[in-house]
């Protein structure tokens, strides 16, 4: 069987697959919510999987709403170092932002033990501490999600938006539907998809759009 192969210039490969993935997208391109559009391919080029065309939830401005954040210095917190270290910091701090990932702090993890809770719920804590416009990016752990939805009842905490992106099994769904019934600006993958390489990828998303403008 004879493979024939695309002769593509190394800086060309990204160009190529998305042009790959609108072309594949059809006419699902015009049911896109406007400003959406990049964030969506970008977790389909990450992930190689077109579901994301459907499962992402945006709630209203959202996508604007964490552009302006992000512009006026807003972090980043992640509930795992793979999602942290996806991220373009160097863009982010050019915006006055910074990245955070408390996981593996020992004070974390020991108060954890003590609480017999995870280390991602306690994390989330000590980012609701930080006095700085936040976003966060979760893509692994559901208690992260749920501590976030009691700290927002209770009013602890407002961030500027929440990416809900936890994959799995356990209590990810209804973590992720918890987000949903608040009004605080949100995206979230929708069932039991996710990952901190998606979490990362909207951030990415959303500071390339910006960055893009800014140029």
């Amino acid at each position: 069987m004879k493979i024939e192969l695309e002769n593509i210039r190394p800086m060309d490969i990204e160009k190529r697959s998305f042009e790959i993935i609108t072309e594949e997208l059809g006419e699902k391109n015009k049911s896109l919510v406007p400003g959406t559009e990049l964030i969506v391919k970008r977790c389909i080029h990450t992930s190689a999987d077109f579901d994301y065309a459907d499962n992402l939830w945006f709630s209203d401005g959202a996508v604007e709403k964490a552009e302006q954040a992000l512009r006026d210095g807003a972090c980043i917190v992640t509930d795992t170092k793979m999602a942290w270290s996806g991220i373009n910091k160097r863009t982010l701090n050019r915006l006055g932002g910074e990245a955070f990932c408390f996981i593996s702090d020992e004070d974390v993890a020991e108060e954890a033990r003590e609480r017999g809770i995870t280390r991602a719920a306690v994390s989330m804590e000590k980012a609701a501490k930080l006095d700085r416009k936040l976003i966060f990016a979760i893509g692994n752990a559901p208690t992260a999600l749920i501590r976030l939805y009691e700290l927002i009842q209770d009013g602890t905490l407002r961030p500027e938006l929440i990416i809900g992106a936890p994959v799995g099994f356990v209590n990810v769904v209804q973590s992720k539907e918890l987000i949903m019934q608040t009004d605080v600006p949100q995206i979230v993958a929708r069932g039991r998809k996710g990952g901190s390489n998606i979490a990362a990828c909207i951030c990415n998303a959303l500071l390339y759009q910006i960055s893009s403008r800014r140029d």
